[in-house]
């Protein structure tokens, strides 16, 4: 088969044949890889800015990607969820090979959120032991059932610690995937996976009703665009920041078409134009409020890693209002202790999501219709997307590996 490799940090990737992955577990799948998407660690890691490193070179990234099963374990684990040769997959990188038995493995999953509203369930080729819950931004449900955990301290990650998807081929844990449902291709499906699950699972963390406003600072890029769209989708009015040309036309397309479709309140403000104090002041009068302290947003989500990224987030919340935080620059961010103690606004991380909740995810986005704006590349091309990539234009960018053919 063939994969793109990157042999050393702060190098393009090199194409070149290597033999098929195999099997070395009773819960591993071998999948045909039909997209894979790049995403903001896979430039992180590239430059050598992360850690856990790639436990060798020459490395496989993409930990967001599709595929298709063609080929079982000779002696698959009674307990592993069945999936047919010909199964199309939504696969994240996380969670590859955990450990089963530690503390995070073997914890029992938070309880399931009433509903609010259920979306219709999309068929799943056989019986899973991940129910989906209905989505409800008021819990934020991280638990899968005991013996598997996203959050396992020894599992391997797709594309990060292990070989990912920038490859023909490759080997996945039938217990990190999800069905992919008939409505969503694989070239979306494969951003939704990282970039769809992560905001997806932030905004259910924002612990917000309907009619709630909620920010969400980077709005047109990867994850921000899909942002608009979940959070629009929840019944939440959706305040979105940008400051650069090309994001902040995806999330004005976005908001444009969203709005159209009776969504609700959608706003996109530009940085460089609006300052959040202004804005913060328009929302107070619109929602009849006098004092500072009630203006704003009722919780903000920041995605760029700059320091003013995360300022404006926190300014634009009223008080007793929440920042989840989803990005991690390498010097961390700086926060206000007045903030935090006079204002009570709670700061928090947000890291992917459950099994239970990546399947919640693909079932919500496929019944609102929600999509990634993407552009595609063969593989062969791997090193143009990555120019691209730099380029910061917003949406997502896929690996289409049927463009090779």
């Amino acid at each position: 088969m063939k994969a793109q490799h990157l042999d050393a940090f702060n190098t393009p990737y090199t194409l070149r044949s290597v033999p098929l992955p195999k099997l070395t577990s009773p819960h591993d799948l071998l999948v045909r890889v039909d997209a894979a998407s790049y995403c903001h660690t896979d430039a992180v890691l590239a430059s050598g800015q992360m850690s856990p490193l790639p436990p060798s070179f020459p490395h496989i990234s993409s930990h967001e990607f599709a595929g298709t099963v063609v080929s079982l374990p000779p002696s698959p684990s009674p307990e592993t969820p069945k999936y047919p040769i010909g199964t199309r997959l939504g696969i994240p990188g996380r969670s590859y090979h955990p450990c089963t038995t530690c503390s995070e493995c073997s914890s029992s999953p938070s309880p399931s959120p009433s509903p609010s509203p259920s979306p219709s369930p999309s068929p799943s080729p056989s019986p899973s032991p991940f129910p989906s819950p209905s989505p409800s931004t008021t819990q934020h449900d991280k638990g899968d059932p005991p013996g598997y955990s996203v959050y396992c301290p020894s599992a391997l990650n797709l594309g990060i610690s292990a070989p990912g998807g920038f490859a023909q081929y490759a080997v996945v844990d039938a217990r990190q995937v999800a069905p992919l449902p008939g409505e969503i291709s694989s070239v979306d499906g494969a951003a939704l996976m990282c970039a769809g699950l992560t905001i997806y699972a932030a905004l259910r963390k924002c612990g917000l009703e309907k009619g709630k406003r909620v920010g969400i600072v980077g709005c047109g890029g990867g994850l921000g665009h899909l942002g608009l769209q979940f959070a629009a989708a929840m019944g939440l009015r959706v305040l979105g920041v940008e400051n650069g040309d090309g994001p902040l036309e995806v999330a004005r397309g976005l908001a444009d078409g969203l709005k159209g479709k009776g969504r609700g309140e959608l706003r996109v403000v530009d940085a460089r134009v609006e300052g959040w104090e202004g804005v913060k002041e328009g929302l107070g009068r619109e929602d009849g409020r006098r004092e500072k302290g009630e203006m704003g947003v009722d919780a903000v989500v920041v995605l760029p890693e700059s320091q003013a990224a995360f300022d404006c987030g926190m300014g634009l919340l009223r008080n007793h209002g929440k920042c989840v935080v989803v990005s991690f620059p390498e010097r961390g961010f700086r926060f206000s202790a007045r903030d935090v103690v006079f204002r009570d606004v709670q700061i928090v991380g947000s890291l992917v999501g459950s099994n239970v909740m990546l399947r919640e995810m693909l079932a919500f986005a496929a019944e609102h219709g929600i999509r990634p704006s993407v552009r595609t590349f063969p593989l062969k091309r791997l090193n143009e997307l990555v120019e691209e990539y730099h380029k910061g234009r917003g949406g997502k960018l896929v690996v289409d590996m049927h463009m090779d053919e």
